[in-house]
């Protein structure tokens, strides 16, 4: 079926991807794009980055300027969902109005995981995931003031790079005994806390936050054992929580995400869902994954919206992601769980150096790569990866740039 109303809940990477995606396979009918934020469709990782130090407009992250919308007759809708009633094929929206739909694609993305301590509501406690958010960040991100960041992740280092350019003091405030812990070796942990503080910042591990204080607005983070780090602002990055309230309470499968098929599918087979908010079975890890990648998130997009128009792809492609901090780009390709052997290609330990690849192997499987400032390694590591090819260790570090 290629009539009738398309709502697409989410004006997100997955979600502008996925519109534009049903006109590209032929949806002839009606598709309606609802967001919340009150801005056209926007790319998320600069926000840490570029726009965080002022050198990019909201303008200049929109993933496609208004006309295009226009010119492919796809309705955009700021407002809010509220419900969904499966039954009579209808979105119930604040404020009391509905639309009625043929198809529905949840992109409802997730929102930036909340800190469980006394004084997290306080003034100058900020989070990071929305172009307002940043916006908040940079009216109280002035040079010279002390910004602590909570959580040494990606988000958290990111952020951490962009206020130390914008001439702040900056503390990262990591739980674990080392940042990255979750994602990365213990050698690519130790070049990026070297890289961090080589450029100024203080990065404490083994450090949990048990309350933030403050009289007017925060003052200083209070660890455990009762010290006192003292904060102008404070920035929180401890994950991403999905956002699948709407999906659970009208009945779809949910387990750490909505819950899809290869084909986008959820529980409900007119219901698709893509991006963040999702979690499938990758056969190629052979696990349930939910991810946070915006690669990974159009490539949903494109498959549900086939789908919705009745057509037969599969998601299929490799996972990967990137991070930018200082001069530094790391390319990730594939997922590391479960690693049991690394291989380095390069010495992260040099200081005059700034590039390597780590490999890593599980049961003498090539199974994901970290390239740090290595496009060629990267690029080797996507088309090895993909198909699942055996590669020999020699043929990894001769690829190499010398």
């Amino acid at each position: 079926m290629t009539q009738g109303t398309a709502l697409v809940v989410g004006a997100s990477h997955s979600g502008a991807q996925l519109a534009a995606s049903l006109r590209q396979e032929g949806w002839a009918g009606e598709i309606i794009l609802i967001g919340d934020e009150g801005a056209l469709p926007y790319q998320r990782p600069p926000l840490s980055k570029a726009y965080l130090a002022g050198k990019s407009t909201l303008e200049e992250l929109a993933i496609r300027k208004a006309d295009f919308y226009a010119k492919q007759q796809i309705q955009l809708v700021n407002a809010r969902v509220e419900s969904i009633d499966r039954t009579e094929r209808r979105v119930m929206l604040a404020g009391g109005k509905s639309m009625s739909y043929d198809k529905l694609a949840l992109c409802t993305g997730g929102r930036a995981r909340r800190l469980p301590v006394p004084g997290a509501d306080l003034p100058g406690v900020h989070y990071l995931r929305t172009f307002s958010d940043v916006e908040q960040i940079r009216e109280s991100a002035q040079p010279g003031r002390r910004a602590v960041i909570v959580g040494g992740g990606y988000i958290g280092l990111e952020t951490a790079a962009s206020l130390r350019a914008l001439g702040l003091d900056v503390t990262v405030l990591e739980a674990a005994d080392r940042v990255l812990e979750r994602v990365t070796a213990p050698e690519v942990s130790a070049f990026y806390e070297r890289v961090h503080r080589d450029a100024g910042v203080t990065v404490r591990t083994r450090a949990l936050v048990e309350a933030l204080g403050g009289d007017d607005r925060v003052r200083e983070v209070r660890l455990a054992g009762g010290e006192k780090v003292p904060a102008d602002l404070v920035v929180v990055g401890v994950g991403l929580q999905p956002n699948t309230e709407l999906a659970a309470a009208a009945g779809l499968l949910v387990d750490d995400g909505v819950v899809i098929d290869d084909r986008a599918r959820t529980s409900d087979h007119d219901i698709v869902a893509a991006g963040d908010c999702t979690s499938h079975v990758m056969a190629r890890y052979g696990r349930c994954v939910r991810l946070e990648s915006v690669p990974s998130a159009v490539e949903q997009a494109k498959v549900a919206a086939a789908t919705m128009c009745g057509k037969d792809k599969t998601i299929a492609a490799l996972p990967w992601f990137w991070s930018d901090q200082y001069d530094l780009k790391l390319q990730i390709a594939g997922l590391n769980t479960g690693y049991d052997e690394v291989l380095l290609s390069g010495d992260p330990s040099c200081d005059r150096d700034r590039d390597f690849t780590c490999f890593y192997f599980r049961a003498g499987e090539l199974i994901a790569a970290d390239c740090v400032n290595r496009p060629r390694d990267f690029a080797f590591s996507k088309r090895t990866l993909s198909p699942g090819l055996p590669v020999g260790r020699e043929a990894l570090l001769g690829i190499a740039p010398s």
